[in-house]
């Protein structure tokens, strides 16, 4: 006897159902839709540090870019297929085609996205098939529910256009005799399990590479994510011939006198049974005929609802299945299980076969007494969270207005509608804000999953797993900050860890700044987030060795020595190298670079390099680390831009310059920073040779005498005597404000305490003639713009009350009555000539 459970992936009420109906079928044998080669891993769903959301995660191995996911829920009726087996000793089967020809299928043949239950929702009067669904099956789960579920898909499977197999796979004959042997329910295209398009999905949602379809969710490098298409059945759609744009065109063709009559979905696009569903279906009834010729007499199929019709009722001839699945292309694959997340089973994500509200879901499986109290008391625990005022008296009155509403609608339970517009009610005010906290928390959720530790994996995973139990750094869905202190030597240790990880591609840490204010270089601080997508990238980079440092220095080795890499690529390598505690590369690294650098005759490039050098040097004190050989190499590349700086500085546009300054103030800190006295010496004998150039750019210029005043090399008379050359008459006045914005540099301080460089500057600004203010005008607003706005209001205000002049005691000027006659003489001759 046989019993086909068509049902929807990560449902609740379908995976309820489906455990009452196990129970009273009392099966022999089971099969679960998911990758038929999958079958070794299904007895690590017994353990008991498998903790859903986990995923099947098949990969290529000498491509692991190309990569599917299969992921379940604690509330994926699949799961709970193989619990039951679990619990119950009964052998549990996979029967869906194999990974290995998934992986091999070219994403370009995949079949039109649709969704059966939108038809199904449109015709009860429904606009939205998700409350629908959650209205007539999640909340009212009953096993006798698959009959008609199965009952419903035939029906709207047998108006939907059925293709043709692909004449280079399958000839027409044989497509007639396979359409003749076969049951009628295998003419009507499948229902829970239809086919799926890849689509884009939002990059903001996920960081990343990878691609899922439901069950399949293919990875391709460098792309955004793709996901598959539909809820009730989230395989890949894909065609199975050597061309696939052959094939596509073959199912158009087939289908395209058909399409206007068929069924149509909520988006209105038609249902069609697409080949790779047939050949799906077919491998379906392969399996289940291997296992009721080994001996099964009760067996249990689970697939999705649209696959359904197809598989109940007679067999029938095995060959006509067979010609449809001769030829697959098939690749090698290899499979683990890893873990996943309820975000990553959002519809929002862009997964395909996803939920809508997955913690949701979660919820409705798991509590089963008073759900919605306890629902809403959840609720209140997060807003509280958030030092929102939530009190006993808003989870009373919210769980009453979710009753009142659902008796309205008619419906036995709340759902998650009635809940929400509940919260939004009566617990967040309407305020729209606070509810998005309830839905990205505890609707979508952020659980992540577990899998045990004697789960196959390449070898550079369990490393990361041995490593992070060491150091007690747990993967966590949800951001948390953490600051390591590089005086103690575990969190050096972390350090290390997520260093080397970055370097490797795996971005489960992001430097961040700390809350801790510090200037030292003893702490450090990161935002972790762990991304089911990092599995993929962990079996990416497995390929440059098996223990993560191991794999960082080939990677990071192997970069440098492309001859393209540029001497400031090498310097930030040898940094990254140091914080990583890579000392197998250190050395490789020191040597390029010195090559690099002693090839390289730009000097914009060695000025690049040169900061990263210098940061460098001051890690031995923190970490322990030997940087006497990056001093030879710093030393060396201040030699070359000392030679090659002051030449480099003339003939400059406004762009360069001000790039080139920029260089020069990194240079100029680091520098500063290494505290030596040969190299500060030489540094600031190159600022002299520039200052006293005048065919220099004025932001270089300006910005040389700056520094050079700083490091009190020149006196304040000497800058006084070098701003008034600058701002003579000699000079235009977008050189004069260039010279000045150089000199100034976002320091407005300088201004308010040094009264005699106010006033030259006021000065010249009075004495500028209109179009000249207007002219310079751009660069002026720039320069002081970038001041603090206390400086500007302390300027404002030292202009105001000692006037551009400096506030000097005069003394009172006598009156010579003699000299005053004479001169009142002489204007009266003169005015009196005039008249």
């Amino acid at each position: 006897m046989t019993r086909v459970f068509g049902i929807r992936h990560h449902g609740p009420g379908s995976a309820r159902s489906l455990r009452h109906a196990l129970e009273e079928f009392r099966p022999d044998a089971i099969l679960v839709e998911g990758p038929a080669d999958a079958d070794p891993l299904v007895g690590f769903v017994a353990a008991d540090t498998m903790v859903p959301p986990v995923a099947l995660l098949a990969y290529v191995p000498d491509s692991p870019a190309r990569a599917a996911f299969w992921p379940f829920a604690t509330f994926s009726p699949e799961w709970q297929a193989m619990r039951y087996g679990a619990e119950h000793a009964v052998p549990v089967r996979f029967c869906d085609l194999p990974a290995a020809t998934v992986l091999a299928v070219d994403d370009e043949s995949r079949g039109d996205r649709t969704d059966p239950l939108g038809t199904l929702a449109a015709a009860a009067g429904y606009d939205d098939a998700e409350r629908w669904w959650d209205a007539v099956v999640e909340s009212v789960p009953d096993s006798t529910a698959f009959d008609a579920i199965t009952e419903a898909m035939a029906a709207l499977r047998e108006d939907a256009p059925h293709p043709s197999p692909t004449p280079a796979r399958v000839s027409s004959s044989d497509s007639a005799r396979s359409r003749a042997a076969a049951p009628d329910s295998m003419a009507q295209p499948n229902a829970a399990g239809k086919p799926n398009d890849a689509t884009s999905a939002d990059p903001s949602s996920r960081p990343n590479d990878t691609t899922s379809v439901d069950h399949p969710a293919r990875h391709e490098p460098d792309t955004q994510p793709v996901w598959g298409a539909h809820p009730a059945d989230p395989r890949p759609s894909t065609a199975t011939t050597a061309d696939p744009h052959e094939a596509n065109e073959t199912v158009r063709s087939a289908t395209e006198s058909d399409a206007s009559s068929a069924p149509r979905d909520d988006t209105g696009t038609a249902l069609v049974v697409d080949e790779h569903t047939l050949r799906r279906e077919a491998h379906m009834r392969q399996v289940m005929r291997q296992v009721l010729k080994g001996g099964a007499k009760r067996l249990a199929v689970v697939c999705g609802a649209w696959h359904a019709p197809a598989l109940v009722g007679p067999l029938g001839p095995a060959a006509p299945d067979a010609r449809l699945l001769k030829g697959l292309p098939k690749t090698k694959a290899a499979l683990t299980w890893v873990p996943w997340t309820h975000s990553r089973l959002a519809a929002g994500s862009g997964y395909g076969a996803g939920v809508t509200s997955p913690g949701w879901y979660h919820h409705l499986f798991t509590e089963t007494a008073r759900p919605v109290a306890r629902w809403l008391t959840k609720v209140a625990g997060v807003l509280r969270a958030h030092d929102l005022p939530v009190s006993s008296a808003h989870i009373i009155e919210a769980v009453r207005l979710s009753d009142t509403l659902a008796a309205l609608r008619g419906r036995p339970l709340a759902g998650l509608s009635e809940v929400t517009e509940a919260v939004r009610s009566v617990m967040c005010g309407g305020d729209e804000t606070m509810l998005r906290l309830v839905i990205d928390e505890l609707v979508v959720g952020e659980t992540l999953g577990a899998v045990p530790s004697d789960t196959p994996t390449v070898p550079l995973a369990a490393d990361l797993r041995a490593r992070s139990k060491t150091l007690r750094l747990e993967q966590k869905a949800l951001a948390r900050t953490i600051d390591l202190d590089l005086r103690k030597e575990r969190d050096v240790e972390r350090s290390h860890l997520l260093h080397r990880l970055r370097l490797l591609g795996i971005g489960w840490g992001t430097p961040t700044t700390g809350e801790v204010r510090n200037t030292g270089t003893f702490r450090e601080t990161w935002t972790l987030r762990w991304e089911p997508e990092f599995e993929v990238r962990i079996v990416e980079a497995a390929v440059w060795g098996t223990t993560l440092r191991t794999a960082a220095e080939a990677k990071i080795l192997d970069t440098a020595s492309r001859e393209d890499t540029s001497v400031a690529a090498l310097a930030d390598a040898l940094e990254l190298a140091l914080l990583a505690d890579l000392g197998g590369a250190t050395d490789g690294l020191i040597t390029r670079l010195e090559a690099a650098a002693a090839l390289d005759h730009d000097v914009t490039h060695l000025l690049g390099a040169l900061p990263g050098l210098t940061r460098t040097l001051r890690y031995g004190d923190v970490r322990g680390t030997d940087t006497k050989a990056l001093a030879h190499v710093a030393d060396g590349l201040l030699v070359r831009i000392c030679a090659g700086l002051p030449g480099a500085v003339t003939g400059l546009d406004t762009d360069a310059a001000e790039a080139l300054r920029a260089q020069i103030d990194a240079a100029h800190t680091a520098i500063s920073t290494r505290d030596d006295e040969h190299t500060s010496t030489e540094w600031l004998a190159t600022l002299q040779r520039i200052a006293d150039r005048d065919d220099v750019h004025g932001a270089i210029g300006g910005r040389a005498v700056r520094l050079l005043c700083d490091a009190e090399r020149i006196d304040d008379a000497d800058s006084a005597r070098r701003l008034a050359a600058a701002l003579s008459i000699g000079n235009t006045p977008a050189a004069k404000a260039a010279w000045i914005d150089g000199f100034l540099g976002g320091r407005g301080l300088l201004l308010v305490h040094d009264r005699e460089l106010l006033r030259r500057i006021d000065d010249w600004l009075r004495d500028l003639a209109e179009d000249q203010f207007v002219a310079t005008l751009p660069l002026l607003r720039r320069t002081f713009g970038s001041f603090e706005s206390g400086e500007r209001r302390a300027i404002g205000q030292a202009l105001r009350d000692t006037g551009s002049a400096p506030a000097t005691p005069t003394a009172p000027t006598a009156v010579d009555p003699t000299r005053g006659q004479l001169a009142l003489r002489a204007a009266t001759a003169i005015l009196g000539a005039a008249g």
